[in-house]
């Protein structure tokens, strides 16, 4: 079964097509090494499998009203803690980092619901995703949003040593639900997310947990 693919897909699903469609027409022709072939039909579809499953787009359930805080993205729980945050909330915040590999789905959303305040993206490197620094020297887009109680939530979206485009959909004043899409990350990357401590919320996953985009709950309110 085809699965369904995300807007952000299209453009280099169709140029790899094409090339690899190239490339196995011309050898069908000029090639004589029937295993040579044989070899560049099924790199071919090998190849077409991996960029299909990349920017596959499945259809996910919120796990009812949010009663706290949403994963942003798919992905491995790799860092827990707290820390400086001095681009938006410039305090100690926590942060709460995800990996995500190139076999996972990069569909970012938003982890609340709320106003969209901040949004800026900033050039930099390409260091691994899990490096420490690279939420600060790496090509990243920085989304901020304001839940009506006041607490600002802020996204982080990190490109990796593979990712070279990070889409954001994000505008500054824009109304948003949690668990809508925020936006897209090509090939394997990171999405961090800060918050100022609070009380009344308890972080409901670990480092080395298994997290989905919209599905699963990052922190809650204590009383859930």
């Amino acid at each position: 079964m085809i699965p369904r693919i995300h807007k952000e897909g299209w453009p280099t699903l169709i140029n790899v097509g094409l090339l690899l469609g190239i490339i196995n027409f011309t050898a069908s022709y000029y090639l004589e090494n029937a295993l040579l072939k044989a070899f560049l039909a099924g790199f071919s579809l090998v190849l077409g499998v991996f960029f299909l499953q990349f920017f596959r787009h499945p259809r996910r359930r919120a796990p009812g009203p949010p009663s706290g805080l949403l994963s942003p993205a798919d992905g491995k729980v790799v860092f827990v803690g707290k820390v400086n945050e001095p681009e938006v909330l410039q305090a100690e915040a926590v942060q709460l980092s995800i990996f995500m590999s190139p076999f996972n789905v990069h569909v970012n959303r938003y982890p609340v619901t709320g106003e969209v305040l901040y949004v800026k993206h900033h050039p930099g490197r390409y260091l691994v995703a899990w490096h420490p620094k690279s939420s600060e020297l790496n090509e990243r887009c920085t989304t901020a949003i304001l839940q009506e109680d006041g607490q600002v939530v802020v996204v982080r979206q990190i490109a990796g040593i593979l990712a070279r485009r990070i889409v954001n959909y994000a505008r500054v004043g824009q109304r948003v639900q949690a668990g809508e899409e925020m936006g897209f990350i090509k090939f394997g990357s990171r999405a961090d997310v800060f918050w100022i401590p609070r009380d009344d919320w308890e972080i409901a996953v670990k480092e080395g947990d298994a997290v989905k985009a919209k599905e699963s709950v990052l922190a809650r309110l204590k009383s859930r």
